[in-house]
């Protein structure tokens, strides 16, 4: 089966789930269908042989467990899969922000006709823009000028409130993730009692705070990078205010050369500022969308709840768990045929890519899907060009003496719970599914994934000068064939004649219209022939007693 057609029965697949939960009341998006499938159809609890052509039967049975995990009422797992394809879908990073064509420009962009037309434009709202920016913080009396007063209306609004929005929402995320962390460690360390919840639950609920937490982390980092941007520019835009002043002070005429440049880059300075104000405020709106992803476990588990699960367990921190294993350290020398990183021997190793986000694997495997978070300080496992952290020496250890079977097994848990795909970053160890039916002998359900990137690369556009020899000649028999013909031409002589027929003779230019085909066509084809009109007079000579006779010859139209 080609790859379109194939592609296009997966569409299929995923329209008609749509429109299934459409009729129920239910508007998901096809991102949601189309992960919700691939989920479906890699849990081995549903049965899907991946070697095996689907069947309509299969097909059918495939939409309806989808449909069921759609439609879940008040279910952790489904909300924080939501929650995933929602931020995957709204996120905005800086560059992404830079690099947006806005739409309301794209019209006016569209009606000019040269380029210069849009440079002068752009070139004058910069002129006029710092004018107005430099006007305003001189306020004609000579006052000191005030940032605040200059700066976007929309960052003074967003700048002091988006990090501590943030920052809150991150603390409840964590509090909320240890708490749930110790309970599965209370249940999985002693007999659950039968009033106690399911642990798979509790196991929804941790994934759901922690990926809540992942997000709000990256929120901060962007709220924190962001403030530092607006700093600096800031003091850019106090100094070249400045600089404008001593320039102009009270002169009643200042070249354009001087001042120009100035007022342009003050301009670039307010416009950069007006940027940051508006990431900020995509920041903060995918914060607030992100709050309804979190209810269900909330409504789930109460706190007072969980203070009863808990009873007299003992909730540790992430810093306290990382504090009580900061003297086990992973020693290189005893671990020859494996490769470990240490802080000491290993530049940016803060910086480095871990799997699994930084979750330690071996518990995940070991303790029935709990999440731990690994510490690099203990040593970070080096296998197939992965890094690896973990929670303990002991899990280190272990985890390195198989982890072929570790990995393997990791990928089983989240076939299981498929919200760990994209919590533990799985998606490259996953083939993409294609859930079609008219599979191919031979054809297996899981498609080898395509590796997709953007890259660039740049040149000098002539590194070297130009040197185009237009009467270079690679091929030797050219060159010998000229060389004989200059040596030929050297025994020619040139001569001119004009003889009496040809020194007349001038240039000119006709002008004819061609031939054209041309028809007419009418209802019917018809002709006529009328007889030629023949009449004789007689007695036209002139005798006295003759008199004029007209005689018709004429032939009868009927004859």
């Amino acid at each position: 089966m080609s790859g379109a057609h194939a592609e296009s029965v997966i569409k299929n697949i995923i329209r008609a789930i749509v429109q299934q939960c459409a009729a129920r009341g239910h508007a998901v998006s096809d991102t949601l269908v189309a992960f919700m499938v691939k989920a479906v159809v890699l849990d081995p609890r549903n049965g899907f042989n991946v070697d095996r052509t689907l069947t309509k039967q299969d097909v059918q049975k495939l939409e309806e467990l989808c449909l069921g995990k759609l439609m879940e009422e008040c279910s952790p797992s489904l909300d924080t899969i939501k929650m995933q394809v929602h931020f995957d879908m709204n996120y905005t990073s800086r560059p992404a922000l830079q690099s947006v064509f806005p739409q309301t420009e794209l019209g006016a962009f569209m009606v000019l006709l040269k380029r210069d037309k849009e440079q002068q434009l752009r070139e004058l709202t910069m002129i006029v823009t710092g004018i107005r920016l430099f006007n305003k913080a001189s306020k004609k009396g000579g006052e000191e000028t005030d940032l605040q007063e200059l700066m976007p209306s929309i960052l003074n609004e967003a700048l002091p409130v988006t990090s501590k929005s943030i920052e809150k929402e991150l603390s409840v995320s964590q509090t909320l993730a240890w708490r749930y962390t110790s309970v599965l460690e209370k249940q999985s360390d002693s007999q659950p009692a039968e009033c106690d919840p399911p642990a798979v639950l509790l196991k929804q609920a941790l994934y759901n705070v922690r990926q809540h937490e992942v997000f709000l982390k990256m929120l901060l980092a962007d709220a924190c990078l962001c403030a530092k941007h607006v700093e600096m520019l800031q003091t850019a835009l106090s100094s070249q205010m400045k600089l404008l002043k001593e320039t102009i002070q009270a002169k009643t005429a200042v070249p354009t050369a001087n001042v120009f440049p100035r007022f342009k880059s003050l301009s670039e300075l307010w416009s950069a500022l007006q940027d940051e104000a508006q990431l900020l405020n995509i920041l903060r709106s995918i914060l607030l969308s992100l709050q309804p992803f979190t209810a269900s476990q909330a409504k789930i588990f109460s706190e007072a709840c969980v203070d009863g699960l808990l009873e007299a367990a003992e909730v540790k921190t992430d810093q306290q768990r990382m504090a009580e294993s900061a003297d086990e350290r992973i020693v290189p020398a005893e671990m020859n045929t494996q490769e470990w990183l240490l802080p000491e021997t290993t530049t940016s190793f803060d910086e480095l890519p871990l799997q699994y986000n930084g979750v330690c694997g071996y518990s995940l495997v070991t303790r029935d899907g709990l999440l731990l978070p690994g510490y690099p300080h203990i040593g970070v496992f080096h296998h197939e060009e992965k890094l690896y952290v973990f929670s303990s020496k002991e899990a280190a250890l272990t985890f390195a003496s198989s982890p072929g079977d570790f990995i393997a097994e990791v990928a089983e848990k989240a076939k299981l719970s498929p919200e760990l795909i994209q919590l533990l970053q799985l998606h490259r160890q996953f083939s993409c599914v294609s859930p079609y039916s008219e599979l191919q002998p031979g054809e297996s359900l899981l498609v080898k994934p395509i590796t997709k990137c953007e890259s660039g690369t740049q040149t000098d556009i002539h590194p070297l000068e130009t040197n185009i020899d237009k009467s270079y000649e690679w091929n030797e028999w050219e060159l010998r064939r000229k060389a004989i013909k200059l040596a030929d031409l050297r025994t020619k002589e040139t001569r001119s004649m004009q003889t009496d027929l040809s020194h007349m003779r001038r240039e000119t230019a006709t002008q004819t219209w061609p031939p054209k085909d041309a028809a007419t066509q009418s209802k019917r084809d018809g002709d006529s022939s009328v007889p030629r009109p023949q009449v004789y007079l007689a007695g036209l000579r002139g005798q006295r007693d003759a008199h004029v006779v007209q005689t018709n010859l004429t032939r009868p139209v009927d004859q």
